[in-house]
């Protein structure tokens, strides 16, 4: 039997019968398994293929690690069935994945050993590496870890969602129904509470398509820079960003924005 981690996996899933065997199995392969894995199904309209998948996963693995189904009532985003995930889940801390995405099988062992021995440490982050063929993982070699500044995080967000973990504690949730950049407004309103937040300096991670303008959430370039628009917006609102702060981060996310458009538009015309 492997050791175990006071970790609880949350994957919210949609439409996601052909890859999300591939994202638990990369779960079974940690060296250093978590306690329980969640999978929220946010109403797929796929005629009942991804339950009837997930409750599949259950069966096969009942005997190997506790997998907990849960089913939205309604499609509500990624952020809502986190949050309903969250909210069952048991362990002290919570690690995120998203179900077309995997990990390296050190993962936990890595990441769970910065967060215990530094216990001030509410959430942690690591490099994410784009997989466009399956085969070999890079070896997690020379591993540092650096606390990251509000600024650079406001500058940009450097925490892929299935890069991190942190302690099921926290009281922020993801915004209900926000569909883009829901995961960089939480992380932003938890660095802005002053607590400490570290990146591993390595790829624990890894995605099988381009992180824009390629599919899903993602896709739509324009949609992507709305959603960091809104997330400023909501911010600036609640009154955590001054007008002068928030009409910087905004200037600066357009700026990403061309440029996104301009290596999306190079990387079609050479396909």
């Amino acid at each position: 039997m492997k050791s175990r981690a006071p970790v609880s996996v949350i994957i919210p899933c949609f439409c996601c019968a052909s890859t999300i065997g591939r994202a638990v199995e990369s779960i079974l392969s940690q060296t250093l398994l978590p306690a329980e894995i969640i999978l929220v199904d946010d109403c797929s309209n796929d005629e009942g293929l991804t339950v009837a998948k997930l409750k599949k996963i259950q069966d096969q693995y009942q005997n190997e690690i506790k997998i907990v189904v849960l089913e939205m009532e309604e499609n509500d985003g990624p952020g809502s069935s986190r949050n309903l995930g969250w909210s069952v889940a048991t362990q002290l801390y919570i690690a995120f994945l998203d179900a077309d995405d995997s990990w390296h099988p050190q993962k936990i062992e890595i990441q769970y050993g910065l967060m215990k021995s530094h216990p001030e440490a509410v959430l942690s982050g690591h490099l994410s590496k784009v997989l466009l063929k399956e085969g070999d993982l890079p070896v997690a070699s020379n591993i540092s870890i650096q606390k990251i500044s509000l600024n650079s995080l406001l500058l940009s967000n450097c925490l892929p969602t299935r890069s991190v973990m942190l302690k099921a504690e926290l009281t922020e949730r993801f915004f209900k129904g926000k569909r883009q950049a829901e995961d960089y407004l939480l992380w932003l309103q938890i660095a802005l509470t002053g607590a400490p937040i570290f990146l591993i300096n390595a790829p624990l991670a890894f995605s099988y398509k381009a992180d824009f303008g390629s599919a899903g959430l993602n896709a739509n370039l324009h949609e992507s820079f709305l959603g960091v628009k809104d997330t400023y917006r909501k911010l600036w609102s609640a009154g955590q960003l001054s007008f002068w702060s928030y009409s910087f981060y905004i200037a600066m996310a357009y700026v990403k924005h061309l440029r996104r458009q301009a290596l999306v538009g190079l990387r079609r015309s050479k396909a």
